[in-house]
């Protein structure tokens, strides 16, 4: 397998931190982030909300991501997936915060920090209180496999199949989680 991104890394055994150098300028990146439609191309469409305390939904379609249908091992997937998400901390356009999988204060949070470098925006995503290694696994490939596809959007061009990605990223973080 060639990664087209360098992996994640485990900072402490709770979190994770992905970083990626993205081919746009810092506000064309955090409309991604923040505009549902936008969102959806890469990650989940549903709202979004602009202020701390807010509550959104995520809407994942994953199917429309590349076109490639989940295989069976995540048929769940093939149908609209949707969660819950609270904003933390926003700071338009460099920082967002947010509550994953709850809208609880005890939720994993996931930060996205933008800073431009050169022509780009350099991303450092950020999620913090993972429950443990199994999921650190999951998440890992999961962020990874998205910001690939965004990477791609970004580029114009059409994504490589995200679950052909996935399954192997899951490979690659299983062998480099601890």
């Amino acid at each position: 397998m060639t990664l087209k991104h360098s992996l994640g890394t485990q900072t402490e055994p709770a979190t994770l931190r992905v970083e990626r150098l993205l081919p746009a300028p810092v506000e064309r990146v955090w409309a991604y982030l923040v505009d549902p439609e936008k969102r959806r191309t890469w990650l989940a469409g549903g709202s979004m909300a602009e202020k701390p305390g807010g509550v959104f939904e995520l809407r994942f379609q994953h199917t429309e991501l590349s076109g490639e249908e989940a295989p069976e091992r995540y048929a769940a997937y093939r149908k609209t997936h949707t969660q819950k998400s609270r904003v933390v901390r926003i700071e338009p356009p460099k920082l967002l915060t947010i509550s994953w999988g709850s809208e609880s204060d005890t939720a994993s949070e996931v930060t996205f920090e933008l800073s431009p470098k050169g022509e780009g925006t350099q991303l450092v995503l950020t999620h913090r209180r993972l429950p443990d290694r199994k999921e650190t696994v999951s998440v890992a490939s999961g962020w990874h496999a998205h910001l690939d596809v965004l990477d791609d959007v970004l580029h114009g061009r059409k994504p490589q199949g995200f679950w052909t990605n996935l399954s192997e990223l899951e490979a690659a973080y299983e062998a480099h989680v601890r």
